[in-house]
C-alpha cells in the first residue's frame, strides 16, 4: 500500500466518501488509488472554482465533509475564491492539493509555489504531509478539523513521493462531539434582554438556528415576548416555504437595512454577527444597528442553537400555543411581461417540496424571499462571501448530497460566465438541478453601486465595463453544448411553462430568463 492509497482509505473509513476532482500530473498515484479503493465516488470538475464551490454545497446540505484533489499551487488558486464562500459559510471541506516530491522543490520548476501560503487565508488548517509513514494520520487529523464544530476547512498537501512511496495503513479518525453545547449564562441573558425589551428586541439568527425547528422555536419566542426575529442578509441555508415560520433578512441597501432595524433597542445574536453594511460608502455608516442599540450573543457557530433555543423558550414559559398567525402568501400564477414579482411568483409555483433553492440572482432576486414564502418547504441557500460564480458549483454539490431532491439555481447572467463548467459535471452525473439564468445583458449590481459610491454618472467606457451585451451571450447554445437541455423565455407565461416542465423531468435543465 503506497501513500496515495493510505490516504484514500483513510478518508474512506472517515466518511468522506466524494472527491470532487481537477487532478494533474503530480496527483496521478492518488487517481490510480482511487480505482483500487471501493467506497469514494469521484466527480469530475472542470474548473477548481466548480470543484470547491461543489464541495461547500455537498456540505451545507449533508452536513458532513467531501473531499477536494486540487493541482498544485496553481489548481489551488483556482479554486480560492468559492473556498472564500465555504470559509463564511462555516463548511467543512478536506482538500488534498498535490505537490512536486519532496526533492524536486529546490530546482523551482514551473508550478513550484509556496501552497501552504496560498492556503492558510481560507483554511484554518493546512499541513504538509513530510512522508508516507505520516500521511494516514494527517489525512485522520484533516477529516477530525472538517468534520469539528464549528467545520473548517482542512488543506492537506501531498507531495508526489509521499503518494508513491510505502505506508502503514489505515489511521483512525479522533472522536470529537460534532457540536458544541452552549452557554446557560448567554440564555438567561437572552431571556432577561427579551422579557425587558419586548417589541424593540431582535433575535438575529443564522446557521442551525434558521433550520425547521430552530425556526418553530423561534416563533414560540417571539408570539411570547413580542421580539422580532429577522436573518440576516445572507445564510447558509435556511428552511423556508408553507407552514414554516417566515423570517426577513436585513437588506442589503444601507438606507433600507437602518429602516428595518429602526426602533431596536437590543439585539440577540444567534450565531450571526453583528448587523454591518456589505461595502463601504461616502457618508454612510458600516455598522447597522441604530445608535445605542445593544447587541447580546446567545451562541455562536458551532454551538447548539436550536438547544439554546429550546432553553430560551423553557425559560420564557413559550409554547407552540404562543405562536402567532403569520399573513398567507398566495400563490398567484403570474402572466404577462417579466418583471422582479412575476418571476418571484412564477419561481413559487414551480417549487417543488422538499426543493433546494440556491440564490444567486443578486439585483433580480433581491425581493424573491416574500414572494416566495407561500411556495411547497424548501431549504434556500445563499452567498455568505459574495464572491460572485458560486451558485453553480454550489448546487451540483447539494445535488449530489440530496440525489432524491430537485435543485433550482437561480443566477444572473455575469455571475454564470465566472463558473459555467458545473453544467458539464451536472450532465456527466444526471444530477436534477434546474439553472435560472437571469439574462438582463449588465452587472446591473455594479450599476447601482456606481451610483451608490458617488462615483457621478457613468461615461461610455464605465457603461463599457458594466455591460456583457456586446456580444450576446447565447445561454442556450452554451449550456447545450455542455449537454445539458436548455430553452429561453421572454414572457412570464412561457417561464411558468418552462419550470413545470424542467421541474418535472429528471436531470440537468437550464432556462435563460431574457429580461
Amino acid at each position: 500500500m503506497n501513500g496515495a492509497e493510505s490516504l484514500v482509505r483513510t478518508l474512506v473509513a472517515g466518511d468522506v466518501d466524494v472527491c470532487f476532482t481537477n487532478p494533474g500530473t503530480s496527483e496521478m498515484h492518488f487517481v490510480a488509488a482511487l480505482d483500487r479503493v471501493e467506497g469514494m465516488r469521484c466527480v469530475l470538475g472542470l474548473f477548481e472554482g466548480v470543484v470547491t464551490g461543489a464541495a461547500d454545497g455537498y456540505f451545507r446540505m449533508k452536513g458532513t465533509p467531501a473531499s477536494t484533489l486540487l493541482h498544485l499551487g496553481p489548481g489551488l488558486a483556482n479554486g480560492l475564491a468559492n473556498l472564500h464562500n465555504a470559509k463564511k459559510a462555516n463548511s467543512g471541506i478536506v482538500n488534498i492539493v498535490g505537490q512536486h516530491a519532496t526533492y524536486h522543490i529546490e530546482y523551482n520548476a514551473p508550478l513550484t509555489s509556496d501552497i501552504e501560503g496560498l492556503a492558510r487565508p481560507m483554511s484554518s488548517w493546512v499541513r504538509t504531509s513530510p512522508d508516507a509513514k505520516s500521511v494516514a494520520r494527517d489525512g485522520a487529523a484533516a477529516i477530525a478539523a472538517a468534520s469539528g464544530a464549528p467545520a473548517q476547512i482542512a488543506t492537506l498537501i501531498l507531495p508526489a513521493d509521499t503518494a508513491w512511496n510505502e505506508a502503514d495503513g489505515v489511521a483512525e479518525v479522533p472522536v470529537e462531539s460534532q457540536r458544541q453545547s452552549y452557554s446557560p449564562q448567554a440564555v438567561e441573558n437572552a431571556a432577561r434582554v427579551l422579557l425587558r425589551g419586548g417589541e424593540q428586541s431582535l433575535l438575529l439568527m443564522t446557521g442551525s438556528a434558521v433550520t425547521e425547528k430552530g425556526l418553530a422555536l423561534a416563533a414560540q419566542i417571539a408570539g411570547k415576548t413580542g421580539c422580532r426575529v429577522m436573518g440576516p442578509l445572507a445564510s447558509p441555508r435556511m428552511a423556508r416555504g408553507r407552514g414554516r415560520f417566515s423570517i426577513e433578512r436585513v437588506p442589503y441597501v444601507i438606507e433600507q437595512a437602518q429602516a428595518a432595524l429602526k426602533g431596536f433597542r437590543h439585539i440577540v445574536l444567534v450565531e450571526a454577527n453583528d448587523p454591518v453594511a456589505f461595502f463601504a460608502y461616502p457618508n454612510k455608516p458600516s455598522l447597522l444597528k441604530p445608535e445605542g442599540c445593544e447587541v447580546h450573543r446567545m451562541t455562536q457557530s458551532g454551538e447548539n442553537s436550536v438547544a439554546a433555543l429550546e432553553a430560551l423558550a423553557g425559560a420564557l414559559g413559550a409554547r407552540p400555543a404562543d405562536v402567532k398567525p403569520q399573513p398567507k402568501v398566495e400563490l398567484v400564477k403570474p402572466t404577462g411581461a417579466l418583471n422582479h414579482a412575476s418571476i418571484a411568483q412564477a419561481i413559487a409555483m414551480a417549487v417543488p417540496d422538499n426543493a433546494i433553492l440556491v440564490d444567486e440572482s443578486i439585483t433580480t432576486g433581491r425581493g424573491f424571499f416574500p414572494l416566495t414564502a407561500g411556495a411547497a418547504p424548501h431549504d434556500w441557500i445563499q452567498n455568505l462571501g459574495g464572491s460572485i460564480g458560486y451558485s453553480t458549483p454550489v448546487a451540483t454539490g447539494a445535488a449530489i448530497a440530496c440525489p432524491d431532491r430537485k435543485v433550482i439555481c437561480m443566477v444572473g447572467d455575469g455571475s454564470a460566465m465566472y463558473t459555467l463548467q458545473s453544467l458539464w459535471t451536472q450532465a456527466r452525473e444526471g444530477l436534477n438541478v434546474v439553472t435560472i439564468v437571469f439574462a438582463n445583458r449588465i452587472y446591473q449590481i455594479l450599476r447601482g453601486e456606481f451610483d451608490g459610491v458617488g462615483a457621478g454618472e457613468p461615461g461610455q467606457r464605465a457603461l463599457d465595463m458594466l455591460k456583457i451585451d456586446r456580444p450576446t451571450i447565447d445561454f442556450v447554445a452554451l449550456s447545450k453544448g455542455m449537454g445539458v437541455p436548455a430553452r429561453a423565455v421572454d414572457n412570464v407565461d412561457d417561464l411558468v411553462k418552462a419550470l413545470a416542465e424542467a421541474v418535472a423531468e429528471p436531470g440537468p435543465r437550464l432556462i435563460e430568463v431574457q429580461m
